[in-house]
């Protein structure tokens, strides 16, 4: 049984292992960090079992070129789970908490650069297809979910993530 919660700071240091041991790296840790630190976390969920952290998702917000004042998205990164834990839906349970959170608080939308097999499920679609871009130049990883309806009718152009996102990256 897995329970999902927000985090606490009493979760940072295994949320950290979670992301290194995931990834297989430190970029997401140190994005989560920095985010953090930054004050620009919207949403941050664990996954816990047994009294251990064995899933994190974060949401933070993301600016849209042409986009009305006020309306409020975010970018789901970083997600992952321990690999011992992975293919269990734990990653699933992850992204429908944290989605849900995010629109009990109001935000509009959600974009997210990832695997384009995977978001679907959970009904993002490709946000080029809704006039939407990114700083990466994805295209089929690069999706969005509308949150509030009517929202992707608004929006139009670059999306941009924190400028933290730029500091791992680089």
């Amino acid at each position: 049984m897995v329970a999902v919660r927000e985090d606490t700071p009493d979760d940072y240091p295994a949320i950290r292992e979670v992301h290194r041991r995931a990834f297989g790296g430190l970029a997401e840790a140190t994005l989560v960090d920095r985010l953090r630190g930054a004050k620009k976390v919207v949403v941050s969920l664990v996954a816990v079992h047994q009294d251990r952290v064995v899933g994190h998702i974060l949401f933070s917000p993301v600016t849209v070129a042409d986009a009305p004042a006020g309306l409020r998205a975010v970018g789901l990164a970083p997600m992952s789970v321990l690999p011992e834990f992975q293919n269990r839906g734990i990653g699933s349970q992850l992204v429908h908490e944290g989605l849900e959170t995010c629109k009990r608080q109001g935000e509009a939308v959600v974009v997210v650069l990832g695997h384009a097999a995977y978001y679907p499920r959970f009904g993002f679609v490709k946000a080029k297809e809704c006039g939407l871009d990114n700083e990466y130049r994805a295209v089929d990883s690069f999706m969005v979910l509308e949150l509030q309806k009517g929202a992707l009718q608004r929006m139009r152009g670059l999306v941009k993530y924190a400028p933290e996102f730029r500091q791992v990256a680089g």
